[in-house]
């Protein structure tokens, strides 16, 4: 199993319920309406708790995306569909200079 993880924080002018409210309402929609999108076992979006932090989170989201194979991986993000209807939509919300991204492989201590 493949997981990337990716954190990113939205773009500048953005409102957090605002930044959170596109990512599930619009950009979600158009990643799971391309077939490739088949792919993903599974997808989890995790946002910093509201708590009083010490300091400013680093991002604003965290997303986990699993696939069976990096094959599986790689035909998502390399598909036509990706770079022509879901790649151009991040900049709608995401600073795209705060996209921190990691492909990994899991291991399960604690289940």
């Amino acid at each position: 199993m493949i997981k990337v993880v990716i954190g990113f924080k939205r773009r500048q002018g953005m409102g957090i319920q605002e930044f959170r409210d596109y990512r599930r309402d619009v950009h979600a929609p158009i990643l799971f309406a391309i077939p490739e999108a088949k792919n993903i076992r599974r997808f989890v979006v995790s946002y910093p708790a509201e708590v009083v932090p010490a300091e400013e989170p680093r991002f604003d989201a965290i997303v986990e995306a699993w696939f069976d194979n990096s094959d599986d991986m790689n035909t998502l993000f390399q598909s036509d569909n990706f770079a022509t209807r879901v790649d151009p939509d991040h900049v709608n919300f995401i600073d795209l200079t705060t996209v921190v991204r990691l492909v990994t492989e899991e291991l399960i201590v604690i289940e």
